[in-house]
């Protein structure tokens, strides 16, 4: 049997994507009641970094543990992919000893040869294309909060980056516009924004895009691999800030996102990352309880996620 890979949100179609969403709401609920709940008994989730992680590691680890699975990390100092090793073999390895394979890496060209030649799921922890489980994550907190997106505007807010790619990809699959606002050198892939057609939106004014805007969101200026960038980022994104005049034209129930971490001062204001709009930590909570409502819809199909 082919296995389902989660490299981006087209992967899966809306109606499972929500039923994923759903799931997850009920696993929150299910932990915040103290229940035990353990639907990937002995399972294994095999985890490669290679990229730096807080927030991925934790919640693909806890989650696991939480679904009575076990979860084991792997870094290029651990593997042989570090020494040379082709991906295509250590797919075909680990795909021999572990039920899914979770990995955090830089070219996205890199996980779809490695889902080539898996015969587990394969999921996109972050690349520099796509970020999607940090959208189910997105997603969820809205949905809880708001509920349906449907119809609504978001408004991204900085670098085109792999956040913005998932956004733009977010709108197409949940029904909402996306408003981008993104300096010149810096704005999304232009196939997926061709894609995408009315979905999403470029800009070049942050005040535009947050007009009446019902979510604004945004990411560090420069990500992980471009801190030699940094001052030459800092001065085309300086009027690319979400601060209180931004904010002040979105919705007055708008909410604020950032997938973390954040620089307080440069992408995003105190007082607004740290303000009443703000919901960065409920979002930053819900990776692990999303993760856990995609880990069981790949590995266990039928064991809670509904479409």
């Amino acid at each position: 049997m082919t296995p389902r890979h989660f490299l981006n949100l087209l992967d899966l179609t809306p109606e499972e994507l929500r039923g994923i969403i759903t799931r997850a709401s009920e696993l929150k609920a299910i932990r915040q009641a103290g229940e035990q709940h353990e639907t990937l008994k002995n399972r294994i989730l095999a985890m490669i970094f290679e990229k730096s992680s807080t927030r991925t590691r934790m919640s693909f680890e806890a989650g696991m543990a939480q679904l009575g699975g076990h979860a084991i990390y792997l870094s290029p100092r651990d593997t042989q992919i570090g020494r040379g090793e082709p991906i295509e073999d250590t797919a075909r390895v680990l795909s021999r000893m572990a039920d899914v394979i979770m990995i955090r890496t830089f070219e996205h060209s890199k996980i779809e040869r490695f889902a080539a030649y898996a015969e587990v799921p394969v999921i996109n922890a972050l690349t520099d294309m796509y970020h999607p489980c940090q959208l189910l994550a997105d997603m969820q907190t809205w949905i809880a909060l708001h509920g349906d997106i449907t119809g609504k505007t978001a408004a991204w807010i900085g670098d085109g980056n792999n956040m913005c790619h998932s956004y733009i990809n977010a709108a197409r699959q949940f029904g909402f516009t996306l408003r981008i606002a993104a300096p010149p050198g810096y704005t999304p892939d232009e196939q997926l924004m061709a894609a995408a057609g009315t979905s999403a939106v470029l800009l070049d004014n942050p005040v535009a895009a947050a007009a009446d805007a019902d979510l604004v969101v945004t990411d560090v200026w420069a990500s992980m691999g471009q801190e030699d960038e940094q001052a030459r980022r800092e001065q085309a994104f300086a009027d690319f800030q979400v601060n209180s005049t931004v904010m002040s034209a979105a919705q007055p129930d708008a909410l604020f996102m950032h997938c973390l971490p954040a620089h307080r001062g440069e992408e995003v204001s105190e007082s607004v990352i740290d303000g009443p709009q703000s919901v960065v930590w409920d979002e930053a909570e819900n990776r692990l309880h999303a993760q856990k409502a995609l880990l069981e819809f790949l590995v266990s199909p039928g064991s809670g996620a509904t479409s």
